[in-house]
């Protein structure tokens, strides 16, 4: 203050100058207070449930994506193509790994980098692969058939395809991971009785922790989706997410319910499920959690169309979608 007194020729100037100078400073100190701060502001995308329902459309239209089949090679292609569209770097896995019987079947792991270059980095994943016996349908004839797989499987990657658009459009602070699992559903169906050893499920996600497609990969968390997009979904906490990574449970879960989504996002536990989030946590050690539809009153735990020839478009939902595709942004970008 005393540096502008001198200007000042008598006392009361220098009691105005005193007071001017007090309230200059104080204004500009309480504003600065009330003004938030543009840098600590988190911009969420929308989550565009159209999109994520088209996309889905797309997968099923080509048929069942059994490996080995035309189909499941044409619906590879699109993933490919649309994602490196959207600027991703795409790593193709292919490889030849058994199933529960014995057979050799071809493999192919599809994984889509945003920012490669970032060492922090959120992993999000999904199998894309059809179950090739409708095992648990009423009709026996039926059973030995491969299923469409609406639900499980093409929805789940509808949902992160719509998110890999999303991130192409609007940078995150993290580096993403989106990987496509191969033959997570060719595990043994329940009319063959033959003992064979291992069940056969999650072959890609199997052969991606011990060969990752980045050497020594390692991700903050990861975020499985399993059957998440139907009709009225209820998403219990899965107890072997719980087990491994109960904090990123939570994390979900809160989030979710914060967005409006609570119904969806139930918070009780569910069943335990042996998906691809296990060889993630227990092979590559990264804590990784399964969103996965859950019905605690059905008899195998599941909707009535699981495994079915039931599991069309008809059981696929953009209200669901948007539950969880508006959930994953939120975590992703609020990072």
């Amino acid at each position: 203050m005393c540096k502008f007194a001198h200007l000042f020729k008598n006392k009361d100037m220098k009691k105005l100058a005193f007071v001017a100078i007090i309230l200059f400073f104080g204004c500009a100190c309480k504003q600065k207070i009330q003004t938030p701060d543009p840098a600590i502001q988190v911009a969420v995308p929308a989550f565009n449930a159209d999109s994520a329902y088209a996309y889905t459309a797309t997968q099923v239209a080509f048929g069942p994506r059994v490996p080995k089949t035309a189909a499941h090679r044409a619906c590879g292609d699109y993933f490919v193509s649309t994602l490196q569209l959207w600027g991703a770097k795409v790593t193709q896995q292919d490889a030849t790994v058994q199933t529960y019987d014995k057979q050799l079947i071809p493999l192919r792991n599809i994984i889509a980098s945003f920012q490669p270059e970032k060492p922090k980095r959120v992993l999000l994943c999904a199998h894309w692969d059809t179950r090739p016996f409708a095992d648990q349908d009423a009709n026996a004839h039926n059973q030995h058939q491969a299923i469409d797989g609406a639900n499980d499987g093409a929805g789940a990657c509808g949902i992160l395809l719509e998110i890999a658009r999303q991130i192409s459009l609007q940078t995150p602070e993290v580096g993403v991971d989106i990987i496509f699992f191969d033959a997570e559903d060719w595990g043994q169906p329940e009319f063959d009785t033959n003992h064979y050893g291992d069940a056969g499920y999650c072959l890609g996600s199997k052969y991606w922790a011990n060969h990752p497609h980045t050497p020594n990969y390692q991700a903050q968390y990861g975020i499985l989706l399993d059957m998440a997009s139907a009709r009225g979904a209820r998403f219990y906490k899965e107890q072997r997410s719980m087990y491994y990574a109960n904090t990123i449970v939570k994390k979900v879960w809160e989030t979710a319910q914060t967005l409006g989504y609570g119904d969806y996002f139930v918070d009780q536990t569910g069943i335990g499920c042996d998906d691809d989030h296990i060889p993630i946590n227990q092979i590559r050690k990264i804590p990784c959690i399964d969103i996965i539809q859950n019905d605690p009153n059905a008899p195998k735990g599941f909707a009535g169309y699981w495994h079915t020839m039931n599991d069309t478009m008809d059981e696929v939902s953009k209200e669901t979608m948007k539950a969880v595709g508006q959930t994953l942004l939120k975590i992703v970008y609020s990072y």
